[in-house]
């Protein structure tokens, strides 16, 4: 059975297959300042549309740091996405991953898109 840390790191590292089994049924996924998706069908849907879109980029963390509680782990990344035309996006973001017991129930995501010669 893996660790919330290491659920919260492979939800972050876009490892979402990896995770599925540990979403709660009602888990809730707030994007702050987007949108927010209820129940595990919904994130599971969103996260494979999202795999299906990084397939298409390279991705590389320049930032990955954790801190880990009792029920909680915070993920802060700074993520470079490169295109096959060599477009890059850079993405600052912060997730909080709430857990009950070992099944994650809510994800609050944080995220800012840099200029691309941010590190």
């Amino acid at each position: 059975m893996p660790s919330i840390q290491q659920i919260a790191e492979a939800f972050s590292h876009h490892q979402f297959s990896d995770t599925y089994a540990h979403l709660a049924a009602d888990v809730r996924w707030v994007s702050v300042g987007e949108s927010i998706l209820e129940g595990r069908d919904a994130v599971i849907a969103s996260c494979d549309q999202s795999s299906t879109d990084l397939a298409q980029v390279s991705t590389e963390f320049v930032r990955f740091r954790s801190i880990v509680g009792t029920d909680a782990v915070a993920v802060d990344t700074v993520s470079r996405y490169t295109d096959s035309e060599q477009k890059i996006s850079v993405v600052s973001s912060c997730d909080i991953y709430e857990f009950d017991a070992d099944k994650l129930t809510t994800i609050t995501s944080y995220a800012v898109e840099l200029e691309p010669t941010s590190p």
